[in-house]
C-alpha cells in the first residue's frame, strides 16, 4: 500500500516539475521574442514574474509584452500553486508513511512470542540476526541509529528505533513474553545496563551478551547474564587453531550455517522424534538407516551433554539429540519427521 502512494506522488512531482521547466521556458522564449531582450534579461523577467516578488522590469514593456505577462502570471499562480501542493502532501505523506510502517512493525512485534531480542545492528548483531534467520527464529532488532535501520529493515529483519538501555524500548520489544536476548551493543557498560534491566523484568530470560574487555566477564554473569562471548578472544584462538589443526578447523567451519541450503547439524528435542512415553533408544530410531543422519550429540533434561552416544542410549523426556548429515539428509529428518522448528 505504501509503496503505491509513493509511486503516486512521485508520478505527479515528476509532472510538476515538468509543467514548471515548460512555464519557465515558453516565458524565457515569450520575453526574448515579444520584448527583444537578452537571454539573460529574459530568464530574469521570468523569474520575477513566476514568483511574484515584485521587482521592476528591465525595461518598460509594450502592449504585447504586458498582455503576454497576465498570461503567463495566471499560468504561474495555478503551477506554482499545484507544485507546492504536491511537494507538501509528500512531506506530509512520508511521515505517515513511515508512521503506518512503524505500527505495521509493532503489530507483528506484538504477535510475537518465545522470540529473541537482539539489541545492536553492528557486526555481531547482523551475524547473528544472519543464522536467526537461516533457523527460521522469530526475533526482532533493536536500533538507536536511524541510518542503519533505514538501510537494513525489511519484511525478515523487524527493527525498533530506540536505546535498548531503556525499560520502555524492551517492553516495545515484548522483552515480558521472550525467551532470549542477546545484547550485541559495541560498548561493555552498556551491555551491562542492558542485562541488567532484562534480568530484573523477565527472570527466566535466557540472556546472552557481548564483551569486549575481559574485565567484564564476570561483571556480565553477575548482572544475570547465562553466556559472555569475548568476540576478539574468539577471533585470536580461531588463527591460533587454523595453525595448530587447520584441518579440524575447516571442517568444522564448513558446518557453520550461512543459509537454509547449508544447514549440517541440527538439534532436536525428543518428544518430536516419537511419544516419549515409552522411552526408546538411539537404536530403536535408527536415523541413519531412514534420514543418513548420524547422532553425534545427547544432551539430557538436566542440561548434561554426552558426546557421541552409544546406540543404546534412552532418549528420555525433555532431552535432546544433536544429529549432523548433509544438507539434503537434514531435510530429509526434518520431512519425515514433521519438524518444522528450525527449517
Amino acid at each position: 500500500m505504501s509503496n503505491k502512494i509513493l509511486r503516486l506522488f512521485r508520478s505527479k512531482i515528476y509532472t510538476a516539475i515538468i509543467l514548471l521547466v515548460a512555464l519557465l521556458f515558453i516565458g524565457v522564449l515569450g520575453f526574448k521574442v515579444l520584448s527583444g531582450y537578452s537571454w539573460i534579461n529574459a530568464l530574469y523577467m521570468t523569474v520575477i514574474t513566476i514568483t511574484t516578488v515584485g521587482f521592476g522590469e528591465v525595461r518598460p514593456l509594450d502592449d504585447a509584452s504586458k498582455i503576454f505577462t497576465i498570461f503567463l502570471i495566471l499560468a504561474s499562480v495555478v503551477i506554482v500553486g499545484y507544485a507546492l501542493k504536491v511537494i507538501t502532501e509528500y512531506i506530509l505523506s512520508q511521515n505517515n508513511i513511515d508512521e503506518l510502517k512503524q505500527k505495521k512493525m509493532q503489530k507483528k512485534i506484538d504477535s510475537l512470542s518465545n522470540h529473541i531480542i537482539v539489541c545492536g545492528y553492528g557486526r555481531n548483531g547482523k551475524q547473528a540476526v544472519t543464522k536467526l534467520i537461516a533457523y527460521k527464529k522469530p526475533f526482532v532488532v533493536i536500533e538507536r541509529e536511524k541510518e542503519i535501520i533505514d538501510k537494513y529493515q525489511n519484511e525478515l529483519v523487524p527493527f525498533i528505533h530506540g536505546n535498548a538501555n531503556e525499560d520502555e524500548v524492551l517492553f516495545q520489544a515484548g522483552i515480558e513474553r521472550a525467551s532470549t536476548l542477546i545484547s550485541a551493543l559495541p560498548n561493555d557498560a552498556d551491555n551491562l545496563f542492558v542485562v541488567l534491566s532484562a534480568r530484573q523484568i523477565n527472570d527466566k530470560l535466557t540472556i546472552i551478551s557481548r564483551a569486549s574487555q575481559e574485565t567484564s566477564y564476570k561483571k556480565l554473569k553477575l548482572a544475570g547474564a547465562n553466556n559472555v562471548i569475548l568476540p576478539d578472544k574468539i577471533g585470536g584462538d580461531h588463527m591460533a587453531s587454523l595453525v595448530v589443526v587447520p584441518d579440524l578447523i575447516e571442517f568444522i567451519d564448513n558446518l557453520s550455517i550461512v543459509g537454509k541450503s547449508n544447514i549440517n547439524i541440527e538439534e532436536i528435542p525428543v518428544n518430536k522424534l516419537y511419544d516419549a512415553s515409552e522411552i526408546k533408544t538411539i537404536r530403536d530410531l535408527d536415523l541413519r538407516r531412514k534420514t543418513g543422519c548420524n547422532v553425534i550429540g545427547y544432551k539430557n533434561g538436566d542440561g548434561e551433554y554426552i558426546v557421541n552416544p552409544e546406540a543404546d542410549q534412552k532418549l528420555l523426556p525433555n532431552s535432546k539429540i544433536i544429529v549432523l548429515g548433509r544438507p539434503e539428509q537434514i531435510q530429509r529428518l526434518n520431512s519425515e519427521y514433521n519438524i518444522t522448528s528450525h527449517l
